[in-house]
């Protein structure tokens, strides 16, 4: 309440002052800035960078200080810069956590200090927390859509695996819609088997060594489900060196830029596109509209869509 109040208290000194015309200089003094503290999950990859993007463009636009770190998956890292933020006095926070659980101790503390909390990506699913509103991909929708891919190379038997990232919630939401579409197939009279889970905590080094060990444990495999780009790619740098490229398919989800070109050269089956500028640009929205005291909310998602090398092959953005 007393950033809203500000806020608005702000804005009203910046309308021209009354009086008659030609009585002088009429201008009135500018608003102060309004100042947001960003803590995404990682910078190193091209979702976030363009996440971080779409923030400080639309940012920008209205004159606002957007200030953005990286957490690098380490949610101490994380807490301790929210905590600096709240000594900053920022006028909003948006977060992505790293770990959706473990920040809520953060998130209350920039409750108690009267500091707006968005969520941007990945949701908290701590108890006792204050959320403005959560923009994201409809994650769960993007999820059911790799499984439409993965039955695309399976028809209706095989084997996949999933090369997962259970900390955060965005994935959680991605591996229970892709659960319930293979299990509702399964009912229908299909053999798909998920015969692995395993975390490979969303980075390319960590996802290809736990592609190597499901590969070796299942050598029948047909599809690995990558939770993202990174995933994905680690995933077919493990699939190459076994000598299984073409046998052993491969679903991504982000939509960066080394994924499409992958897709174009028959490396990686499909990917489930998001549009990580366009969840910047709807936060910085609704941290305008939060702070002109309109209403906002509870969340906000950004249909994705599946990308597949016919999609790839009529792509010009893709670089040689």
């Amino acid at each position: 309440m007393r950033t809203r109040l500000y806020f608005l208290f702000a804005l009203l000194l910046t309308l021209p002052a009354c009086g008659p015309q030609g009585s002088g200089d009429t201008s009135a003094p500018a608003a102060d800035e309004v100042t947001v503290g960003v803590s995404l999950l990682t910078m190193t990859h091209p979702f976030f960078q363009n996440l971080a993007a779409g923030l400080e463009e639309e940012g920008a636009k209205y004159g606002m200080k957007v200030t953005v770190v990286s957490t690098e998956f380490d949610v101490a890292k994380q807490k301790d810069q929210l905590s600096n933020f709240i000594v900053q006095g920022v006028d909003a926070i948006v977060l992505s956590p790293a770990d959706s659980k473990a920040i809520g101790t953060a998130i209350q503390e920039a409750n108690a200090a009267g500091i707006p909390v968005f969520t941007a990506d990945i949701a908290a699913l701590a108890d006792g927390v204050s959320i403005v509103t959560h923009i994201a991909t409809d994650n769960y929708a993007g999820g059911r859509l790799a499984a439409e891919a993965v039955m695309e190379v399976l028809g209706t038997s095989g084997q996949v695996a999933i090369i997962d990232h259970p900390e955060v919630e965005s994935v959680i939401q991605r591996t229970t819609g892709f659960h319930e579409v293979i299990n509702a197939a399964n009912t229908a009279g299909a053999t798909i088997e998920v015969v692995a889970q395993l975390t490979g905590g969303g980075t390319k080094d960590r996802a290809f060594k736990v592609a190597e060990d499901i590969l070796q444990a299942h050598p029948n495999l047909d599809v690995i489900f990558a939770i993202n780009d990174d995933t994905a790619l680690g995933a077919v740098a493990a699939i190459e060196k076994a000598g299984k490229s073409g046998t052993v398919q491969v679903v991504g989800f982000d939509g960066t830029a080394e994924a499409r070109k992958a897709i174009r050269d028959g490396k990686i089956y499909a990917d489930v596109i998001q549009h990580p500028r366009q969840i910047g640009a709807m936060t910085i929205a609704s941290i305008r509209a939060y702070m002109a005291g309109e209403a906002t909310p509870a969340e906000q998602l950004i249909p994705a869509t599946l990308y597949r090398q016919a999609d790839a092959q009529a792509d010009a953005t893709i670089a040689e």
